[in-house]
């Protein structure tokens, strides 16, 4: 991979995951126009360590009270609030973790990443994620997220698997669904992906140590977290700051127009 197609790759993860558009479909289709190679892997693992790290620092006090809530689950402190958002942010990570096990165990990976698949996803969730964010109630805050509402949560994070989905689409779309009002709809979506993240790093870090990632690589792939995580830092503060005056209807917008260009490209 070229510097210039690491560059590339980098930023187009920083920006798109946690804007809800799907970065697994923009890195799909970035891995068909420049080729795979075993040592993308490593860069996946990269440019993601480096998106979540955006998040974290962002979010710095709900993932320091994560961290410390961790802890008292971990000394059977269940009761604190932190504990309780700690353990809403695991369950909502198993469905994830089980849909993806079914998902290699039956070999579906590739048919996922077929173009058409990408192109209807991004269309149709786009479309659910404008609905619901305009028909569902704005009646319950973060306080309110309840391990019920956090396994619902987690079901939606599931769907995510699917390119052209969006982890922070679907999850904000989940989250509005049960009636979250818009914006800790969006900050429980972003917290929520820092142990779906965390995970998904872990499975591909594993592919990296079997293809025994040489010295060079390592060097591309602290190169591309460092601008995936400019990247992801910028988007998460345009969009947070601009949440309540445009709504997520510019996301729509533009994935129904690549939508409609990717279906285009794949029947024409």
């Amino acid at each position: 991979m070229t510097l210039f197609s690491l560059f590339l790759l980098a930023i187009i993860q920083g920006l798109t995951e946690f804007l809800p558009i799907s970065s697994s479909a923009h890195l799909a289709l970035l891995h068909q126009v420049t080729g795979t190679s075993t040592s993308d892997v490593a860069l996946d693992v990269a440019v993601h360590l480096g998106s979540i790290l955006a998040v974290i620092v962002y979010f710095h006090a709900e993932s320091a009270a994560a961290g410390r809530g961790l802890g008292d689950l971990l000394r059977g402190r269940r009761q604190s609030a932190d504990a309780q958002l700690a353990r809403n942010l695991l369950l909502g990570t198993v469905p994830l973790i089980v849909a993806g096990a079914i998902i290699v165990i039956m070999g579906w990976e590739d048919a996922l990443r077929d173009i058409r698949v990408i192109g209807w996803t991004m269309i149709i969730f786009g479309i659910l994620l404008w609905w619901m964010d305009r028909a569902a109630p704005q009646t319950l805050r973060a306080p309110d997220w309840t391990l019920r509402r956090a396994l619902i949560m987690g079901l939606w994070q599931a769907l995510a698997l699917i390119p052209g989905v969006s982890r922070s689409g679907i999850t904000i779309t989940g989250a509005r669904a049960i009636g979250l009002e818009r914006r800790d709809a969006t900050r429980l979506s972003m917290l929520m992906s820092i142990p779906a993240t965390l995970a998904t790093g872990a499975v591909l870090a594993i592919d990296v140590v079997q293809a025994e990632a040489g010295i060079e690589l390592l060097g591309r792939a602290a190169f591309a977290a460092l601008f995936a995580f400019a990247a992801a830092w910028f988007a998460l503060c345009l969009m947070m700051r601009f949440l309540d005056r445009v709504s997520f209807t510019p996301y729509v917008v533009y994935r129904i127009a690549l939508g409609v260009l990717l279906l285009a490209l794949a029947y024409g």
